[in-house]
């Protein structure tokens, strides 16, 4: 396995689980009171935002030759590691 496929394998798991919070944050959304359900919407916006961001990235991983993996790499790891805090901040903001 190449380190492309292992960093995409992770990318892979990574919306699975962030898919698997946004669903699980939605059940609350829809049982929380007219005042909160704004907030509520404003941040599941920004976590499905965040994920869509991911998927987009993790495809463009996935297609990249291995001489164009070799430039990107860096540059996809630290965009990773953006989007993975911008969707904790968001689900921290639901407690």
């Amino acid at each position: 396995m190449t380190d492309r496929d292992a960093f995409v394998q992770k990318m892979k798991a990574q919306i699975d689980e962030w898919n698997a919070e946004i669903d699980k944050l939605e059940a609350q959304a829809r049982g929380a009171q007219a005042d909160q359900q704004a907030k509520y919407d404003e941040e599941l916006k920004k976590m499905r935002d965040q994920r869509d961001t991911a998927q987009a990235k993790m495809e463009e991983a996935k297609k990249a030759g291995d001489a164009a993996w070799d430039d990107m790499q860096d540059g996809m790891r630290k965009a990773w590691d953006s989007m993975s805090s911008a969707f904790e901040q968001a689900r921290a903001r639901f407690k």
